[in-house]
């Protein structure tokens, strides 16, 4: 039984990677993708923002029930968080590019039903930003995950890497949602 939930696990989580590299390019159903073939435009900032307000509500849900704790070994925190990652790739290259910041924490804003407000959209955006660019070690931790290992252990090392920036930047919603 243990064997199987492994296998099915690691299944799940090599085509959530798929999944993850095609959906952060914003490039439409009929078109190749690829993960270098990225472009800045509002509607990818956007898009990009919409699904890290969607993790991030989710990590946040998570970490409520949890008793205000940030579980890295908890399967759905750990897809969250490459989830997170993923969505958060172009911050690393365009931190500096005000309105691409704008309109990701629109993204954010318009997908985290109210957890990201305009009241600390530029705090959270902020924090994802640093989260990214905090170490080589961290910033080579989605491309680690998705291209080298594909593997369920891969993914919670990168959901381990994340674990302390992630913990600071959920307590600091504090009771706003």
């Amino acid at each position: 039984m243990k064997k199987a939930f492994l296998v099915v696990a690691a299944a799940v989580l090599m085509s959530a990677c798929g999944f993850l590299k095609n959906s952060t390019t914003g490039a439409s159903s009929n078109q190749t993708t690829t993960q270098t073939a990225t472009t800045t435009t509002p509607a990818n900032a956007q898009s990009a923002g919409q699904g890290a307000g969607n993790a991030l509500l989710a990590l946040y849900n998570q970490y409520k029930a949890d008793g205000n704790k940030y579980d890295y070994k908890n399967m759905q925190n750990i897809l969250n968080t490459v989830t997170l990652v993923a969505n958060c790739e172009g911050l690393k290259t365009n931190f500096k590019d005000k309105t691409y910041l704008k309109d990701f924490g629109k993204g954010m804003i318009a997908s985290s039903l109210g957890l990201v407000t305009q009241n600390n959209v530029e705090s959270v955006t902020n924090s994802l930003v640093t989260m990214v660019k905090e170490s080589e070690t961290v910033q080579n931790a989605t491309t680690t995950a998705q291209n080298t290992a594909n593997t369920a252990a891969g993914y919670a090392n990168t959901a381990a890497q994340y674990a302390g920036a992630l913990s600071s930047l959920l307590s600091a919603f504090g009771g706003s949602k």
